[in-house]
């Protein structure tokens, strides 16, 4: 993986009384407060960082704690109707199903099938939910990580805001036993991976209060969405398995 700045400005300014200690700042809360009520739902995403085209599959390889891991995200056909409440009235809302395979040296380890709409009004898509399947030596041992809005006071978070603001920071998952969340850290970027190089790109770095101290990072590309999502990089992608591959 090689991840190059196409543009790279620092500067520290000195107003004042420059001897006087500085005094700590808090750094600003993640947003969990997304007005739904004002959102109309639809399955189309213009969203750059985040293809819902049913059908556009992306596979991604790596190494990690010295096994190889590969990954195969695919945008289904399916949908998926979430019932929650939203400003006062239980709402229905259908969602996107992009279904998520993860191998470790050639061993199944997780299936899970993530639920996404976009808000028509600002371009964010919001994550409703997800099932998770855990396996090992080919059986499923566990569903770890699995909710879904609307139930057991779970609420939607924003996977990709419709426009990519420096700073900004907010939830990705709003559940009892999941409460991921995103900041956006950099933008500009240009990024090298096996399916190609790429412009435009933004770095994600997710923390989750469920495990202090922990982060991981991604980078977001146009047209191609999820890049490099910590040990694993973009390989191929396309409308199926193995069709698309940049030189």
């Amino acid at each position: 993986m090689d991840v190059k700045r196409s543009a790279v400005a620092a500067a520290v300014v000195c107003l004042g009384l420059c001897s006087a200690p500085a005094r700590a700042q808090e750094e600003p809360a993640f947003t969990s407060e997304f007005q739904l009520e004002n959102c109309d739902f639809t399955l189309k995403s213009q969203n750059p960082y985040f293809p819902l085209k049913p059908g556009f599959v992306r596979s991604y390889a790596g190494e990690s704690d010295g096994e190889l891991v590969e990954l195969v995200i695919t945008v289904e056909n399916r949908t998926r109707t979430v019932s929650l409440p939203i400003g006062g009235e239980l709402r229905k809302v259908k969602t996107r199903v992009v279904e998520e395979h993860e191998q470790a040296d050639g061993e199944l380890v997780e299936i899970s099938r993530n639920f996404f709409a976009v808000c028509r009004q600002t371009g964010d898509v919001f994550y409703f939910g997800e099932e998770v399947d855990i396996y090992e030596d080919g059986e499923i041992v566990s569903h770890d990580g699995a909710w879904l809005a609307g139930r057991d006071g779970a609420r939607p978070g924003i996977l990709m805001p419709g426009r990519f603001l420096l700073g900004a920071r907010y939830f990705q998952e709003i559940a009892p036993n999941a409460l991921d969340r995103a900041e956006h850290v950099e933008d500009g970027l240009g990024v090298d991976v096996i399916a190609g190089s790429f412009e435009g790109c933004a770095r994600i770095v997710e923390t989750t209060p469920l495990e202090p101290g922990a982060e991981s990072e991604k980078l977001y590309c146009p047209g191609v969405g999820l890049a490099i999502d910590g040990p694993v990089e973009l390989v191929e992608f396309g409308k199926r398995r193995g069709r698309s591959r940049r030189d």
